[in-house]
């Protein structure tokens, strides 16, 4: 038996209709948010 799939189902698959997308789970903070960040620990 093999692991790979068959071209038919390869051919058949649809990505439209698959629902995954990707997520950042961990974005980067923006400019604006790193700014103020900046300015705060300056403050100290």
């Amino acid at each position: 038996m093999s692991d790979k799939p068959s071209m038919a189902e390869i051919e058949k698959f649809d990505k439209l209709e698959s629902k995954t997308g990707t997520q950042e789970k961990n974005p980067l903070p923006s400019k604006a948010t790193t700014e103020q960040e900046k300015q705060a620990g300056e403050s100290y």
